[in-house]
């Protein structure tokens, strides 16, 4: 509880928005528009960005910009965004993404960092001619690929062997910037599973959940927390929310159910078929969107259910009470992403600060 909490905001580097909705929703995909958001989110005291991956065109999403090179350029065009490149294993050779990782590194002055996805898109695998692995299987080659970069970040004789990948005394030249309390760039993991817990709590540094009311965060903290107890380590714990903060609830309400309303039926069902196939082929069935309804499905990682949806006063208020259940970061969609991050920054986090210091 003695650290604030932190912000991020989903970089729309795909096109479509945020919600598979008709609603009018003021943002682009475009590298101009997003330079200048990333300017207003860090003036606005929103410490990450994060950088979508899509390969292909799906549910709403017809066109994207890579995500490591997008990433990049926003770290140009910034000075104190930490902006967060998600990546696939399966995809990249970890040897050549840490490579990139640490370059950008070294020009941004320590602000880079990956989010490692292990994959819920088949096509975007099988389309590009590489093999789609089980659920639990896609976990155990990024809990390898995590290995590996981490290895060759820090060692000047890295060696790994796995089933997935090999290390052979490799020293890379130039490695991250050293900076005090930060061993490597940090590494970001998703995924609801038992097999994405475990695997948190063993070698990613932050946790991402989709959204979850306070009992699921409660349940995934203390899961991912005792894994990595038992291997003396501390993950921290980024949550998913799709912020609608309004003049008066009602008219927050009123947006929600607009959205709603306004829904791409074809993309929420086609979305909704692929996803709650890859949640319930977990051995467990507790996989990402497992147990998501049509209307969760409306915001592409379950934002709605973390119900940051109010006034500012009630937004920052339940931003506090999750940060009580364990949460250190706050992941953020918008429906018209310059005007509300600016707005949030001016309205909320101040809010939360006042509360935290409380």
């Amino acid at each position: 509880m003695s650290d604030p909490m932190s912000f991020a905001y989903w970089v729309p580097n795909v096109s479509g928005g945020l919600v598979v909705s008709t609603i009018d929703q003021r943002t682009d995909w475009s590298y101009e528009y997003n330079a200048q958001l990333a300017r207003i989110a860090e003036d606005s005291g929103f410490d990450y960005a994060l950088t979508q991956v899509r390969y292909m065109a799906s549910y709403g999403a017809a066109f994207q910009h890579e995500s490591t090179s997008f990433s990049l350029a926003l770290l140009f065009a910034t000075q104190r965004l930490k902006v967060i490149a998600a990546v696939h294993p399966g995809l990249w050779q970890p040897g050549v993404l840490a490579k990139f990782i640490a370059s950008a590194d070294q020009m941004s002055g320590g602000r880079a960092a990956i989010n490692v996805v292990s994959g819920w898109f088949k096509d975007e695998f099988t389309k590009l001619g590489e093999p789609w692995l089980d659920h639990d299987e896609r976990y155990r080659r990024s809990e390898e690929f995590i290995r590996y970069v981490r290895e060759i970040w820090t060692s000047d004789h890295a060696d790994f062997m796995g089933d997935f990948y090999r290390l052979h005394d490799f020293d890379l030249k130039p490695k991250p910037l050293e900076i005090a309390g930060r061993p490597h760039p940090e590494i970001f993991q998703g995924g609801n599973s038992s097999a994405a817990q475990r695997m948190a709590g063993r070698v990613s540094d932050w946790y991402f959940s989709n959204g979850k009311d306070f009992d699921g965060v409660d349940e995934q903290v203390s899961t991912v927390r005792a894994e990595a107890e038992q291997h003396g380590r501390r993950v921290r714990f980024g949550l998913n929310g799709f912020a609608i903060v309004r003049d008066t609830e009602a008219e927050a309400k009123e947006t929600l159910r607009e959205i709603i309303a306004k829904a791409d039926d074809a993309a929420v069902k086609g979305f909704g078929d692929a996803v709650k196939t890859a949640g319930q082929s977990t051995g467990d069935k507790k996989g990402m969107w497992a147990d998501s309804v049509y209307d969760d499905l409306v915001q592409y990682n379950d934002g709605f259910k973390t119900r940051l949806i109010g006034t500012p006063e009630q937004v920052a208020e339940r931003i506090v009470a999750y940060k009580k259940h364990g949460v250190d970061l706050m992941l953020l969609g918008f429906l018209h992403f310059q005007e509300e991050v600016k707005a949030f920054g001016d309205r909320v986090i101040p809010l939360v600060r006042e509360m935290e210091a409380a």
